[in-house]
C-alpha cells in the first residue's frame, strides 16, 4: 500500500460516519478556538483601562507655596491639581470618593485599587523652603482578593502620579530659582557698574594720593627746615632781645645825661635876659655910661646868641637822643617780643614739622592704602562681571522652558527595531504556536498514528511512519490556515511576512505531528501523556510572556532545547518585520526536531514491523 492510500484510508475511517465527522471538525478548530478567543479577549487590555473602577480620595488642606503668600493669604492645593490631571487623563474609571466610601468600595470590590492624597500633601511639597522637610506621600491600597494585577497596575499608576507630581513641583520650584537668579544677575550688573566706577574713582584717588605724599614730603622736608630755621631765628632773636635791652640801657643813661645837660643849657640860656640885666644893672653901678653898656652888651650879644643856638642844637640833640632811648627801649620790647615770638615760632614749627612728617607718613599709607583698594576694586569688578557672564541672561518664557528641563532632564527617545503594534499582537506568536501544539495534540486523539494494516502487512516502514504523519500534518496545516484567517481578519492583526508567518505555522504543526507521532509510536498511550507534559513544559520556557532568561536556570536550559520557543521566535520575526536571518535560524531547529521525529518515528515502526507482540495488537487506552 502506498502513502496516498494509507492516509485517504485514515481518513475515510475518520469521516464514515456523522459523528466522525463533527469529532474532527471540533478537533480541527481547537486551535482555532484557543488561539482565537485567548488573543481576542487579550488584544489589547490597555485600552480598556479607562473603564477600570479607582476610588480617589482627596484630604489636601492645601498650603502657602512661599513666604509671600502665606502673607498674603494665598494658599496653593496641589492635591486638587493632581486629582483634576488625573480625572482629565481618563487612564482609570477615577471616582472621587471619601475615605469611609473608598474603604468600603474596595472591601466589596467595587474599585480594584484606592488611591489617598492625604491632608498634609500640599504642606509637604512646599517644606523643602522651610526648616521642617519631609517628603510628600501618596497613598495607595489594593486588594489582591479582587484582582491581583489590578495591585499591580495601581503600584505602576502611583509610581506614575509620584513622578508627574515630582515633575510638577520641581518645575515651579525651578522657575522660582532661575527667576532669583535672574534677579541676582540683574543686581550684579548694577554692582559691577558701581565696581567699575569705584574701580575708576580709586585709580583717580591712588593717583591723588601718590601726588599728595610726593607734597607731603616736601612739606615734611620744608617744615623741617622750617622748624630748623625758626629754632636759628630764636636764638639770634633772644642774642637780639639782649642785645636791645643793652643799647636801650645804654641810651636811657645817655638820655638821662643829655636831659640834665641839656635842661643846664637850657637854663644857661634861660638864665641870659637876667644876665644882661644884672650886666647892666652892675655896669650902671659901676658907672658906665649907657653907651659903653651898649658896647660891652654888644660883645656879650654874640656870645648869647651862640648859647641860644647852642642850646637849640643841645635841645633838638637831648630830643634825639630821647627819641633814639624810647626807640631804643621800643627796640628792646619788641626785640624781646620778637624772641618770644621766635621761640613759639621754633616751638609751633617743630610742632608742624612732626605734623608734617606724620601727614608724610599719612599720605604714603593712604596712597598704599588707595592703591590696594584700587586693585582690589578691580578684582571685585572682574569678579562681578565673571559673575554675570556665568549667569545667563533669560526671559520669563527662556525661564520656564529651563524649569521644565531642571524638573525633568531626560527625555526617552523610543524606537523599535520590529514593533507590535498591541498587547494582543504581543501574545499572538506564543499563543498561535501553542494553538498549533494543542491542535496536533488534540487531533491524535482520534488519528491514528500507524495503520496497524500496514504494519501486519509488512509494508516499508518509511511509507507507513510519512503516512502516519503527513494525516495529522496535512489537518494541522488547515487547523494553521483556518487560525491565521481568524488573526488576520477577525482580530485584524497586521503581519509584516503574511505568507512566511503562515508558512512557519504550518511547518511547526507539521513538526509537532513528527514529535507526538514519535512518542505515540514508542509508547502508545503514555506516549499520548508526555506529549500534553511537553507540552506543560514548553508553556513555561518558550518565552512568551516573560523573557526566558527570567526562567530558573533548569527550565532555562530546556528553552534553548524544546522546539515551542523557537517558533515563537520565528513567528515573531516574520509576524513584526524582524531579522529574516533570524527566523531561518529557527526554522533549521524546527527542521532538526521534525527529521529526528520522524526518523524516531521509523525506527519505532521498523522495530514494530520486526517484533511484534500481543501488546501490540490490543487496542490503544487513547486514539
Amino acid at each position: 500500500m502506498k502513502v496516498p492510500a494509507m492516509i485517504a484510508a485514515e481518513l475515510r475511517r475518520l469521516t464514515a460516519s456523522k459523528m466522525g465527522i463533527i469529532a474532527l471538525i471540533a478537533l480541527v478548530c481547537v486551535p482555532i478556538l484557543y488561539g482565537g478567543l485567548y488573543l481576542w479577549a487579550n488584544q489589547d487590555p490597555y485600552a480598556k483601562f479607562p473603564e477600570v473602577p479607582v476610588a480617589l480620595v482627596v484630604d489636601d488642606a492645601g498650603a502657602p507655596s512661599t513666604a509671600s503668600d502665606a502673607a498674603a493669604g494665598d494658599t496653593v492645593n496641589y492635591g486638587e491639581d493632581v486629582a483634576d490631571n488625573l480625572i482629565d487623563g481618563n487612564a482609570f474609571d477615577w471616582q472621587r470618593m471619601t475615605a469611609d466610601e473608598a474603604a468600603d468600595a474596595l472591601r466589596h470590590g467595587t474599585v480594584d485599587f484606592t488611591v489617598t492624597i492625604p491632608s498634609d500633601f500640599s504642606t509637604a511639597l512646599t517644606s523643602a523652603a522651610g526648616d521642617d522637610p519631609h517628603q510628600a506621600r501618596i497613598d495607595l491600597e489594593t486588594n489582591d482578593a479582587n484582582n491581583y494585577l489590578a495591585s499591580s497596575m495601581g503600584t505602576q499608576a502611583v509610581e506614575k502620579i509620584r513622578s508627574s507630581v515630582a515633575e510638577m513641583v520641581g518645575s515651579e520650584a525651578a522657575e522660582r530659582l532661575l527667576t532669583g537668579l535672574s534677579d541676582i544677575r540683574d543686581s550684579l550688573v548694577t554692582a559691577t557698574d558701581g565696581a567699575t566706577q569705584l574701580t575708576d574713582g580709586a585709580n583717580t584717588a591712588a593717583t591723588g594720593s601718590a601726588t599728595l605724599a610726593d607734597g607731603t614730603a616736601q612739606l615734611a622736608d620744608g617744615t623741617a627746615q622750617l622748624a630748623s630755621g625758626a629754632q636759628t631765628l630764636a636764638t639770634g632773636a633772644q642774642s637780639l632781645a639782649d642785645g636791645a635791652a643793652q643799647v636801650s640801657d645804654g641810651n636811657r643813661q645817655l638820655a638821662d645825661i643829655a636831659d640834665r645837660a641839656g635842661s643846664v643849657v637850657q637854663q644857661a640860656t634861660d638864665a641870659l635876659p637876667q644876665v644882661r640885666t644884672d650886666i647892666t644893672t652892675i655896669l650902671t653901678d659901676q658907672g658906665l655910661t649907657p653907651e659903653e653898656i651898649d658896647q660891652v652888651l654888644a660883645k656879650l650879644d654874640p656870645l648869647a646868641t651862640r648859647l641860644q643856638d647852642g642850646n637849640a642844637t643841645v635841645q633838638a640833640d637831648v630830643g634825639k637822643i630821647d627819641q633814639l632811648a624810647d626807640g631804643a627801649a621800643q627796640v628792646a620790647s619788641g626785640a624781646a617780643t620778637l624772641s618770644t615770638g621766635a621761640s613759639s615760632l621754633a616751638t609751633g614749627a617743630g610742632t608742624v614739622a612732626e605734623g608734617a612728617a606724620s601727614a608724610n607718613d599719612g599720605a604714603a599709607q593712604l596712597r598704599d592704602g588707595l592703591s590696594t583698594l584700587a586693585s582690589g576694586a578691580a578684582e571685585l569688578r572682574d569678579g562681578l562681571a565673571s559673575g554675570v557672564d556665568q549667569i545667563p541672561a533669560s526671559t520669563p518664557e527662556l525661564r520656564s522652558l529651563q524649569a521644565d528641563t531642571i524638573a525633568d532632564p531626560v527625555k526617552v527617545s523610543s524606537d523599535k527595531v520590529a514593533s507590535a503594534e498591541d498587547y494582543g499582537a504581543g501574545l499572538a506568536p506564543f499563543f498561535a504556536a501553542l494553538s498549533a501544539w494543542i491542535g496536533i495534540y488534540a487531533l491524535f486523539l482520534i488519528v491514528k498514528p500507524i495503520s496497524r494494516r500496514a504494519i501486519t502487512a509488512l509494508h516499508s516502514p518509511i511509507r507507513i511512519t510519512l503516512a502516519g504523519w503527513l494525516t495529522p500534518a496535512a489537518l494541522g496545516a488547515v487547523q494553521m490556515l483556518g487560525l491565521m484567517g481568524i488573526l488576520a481578519l477577525t482580530l485584524g492583526f497586521t503581519f509584516n511576512h503574511p505568507l512566511g508567518t503562515l508558512g512557519v505555522l504550518v511547518f511547526a504543526s507539521a513538526t509537532f505531528a513528527a514529535i507526538i507521532l514519535a512518542l505515540n509510536v514508542w509508547l502508545g498511550s503514555v506516549g499520548q501523556f508526555l506529549g500534553l507534559v511537553l507540552m506543560v513544559l514548553q508553556l513555561v520556557t518558550a518565552g512568551g510572556t516573560f523573557p526566558w532568561q527570567t526562567l530558573p536556570a533548569p527550565l532555562a536550559a530546556l528553552h534553548h532545547v524544546l522546539p515551542l520557543g523557537y517558533v515563537v521566535d520565528a513567528m515573531r520575526q516574520l509576524m513584526y518585520g524582524g531579522d529574516l536571518a533570524r527566523a531561518g535560524g529557527d526554522l533549521i531547529v524546527l527542521g532538526i526536531w521534525l527529521v529526528g521525529a520522524l526518523l524516531f518515528a521509523m525506527i519505532g515502526v521498523t522495530r514494530m514491523t520486526h517484533r511484534r507482540t500481543l501488546r501490540d495488537l490490543q487496542p490503544s487506552l487513547i486514539g
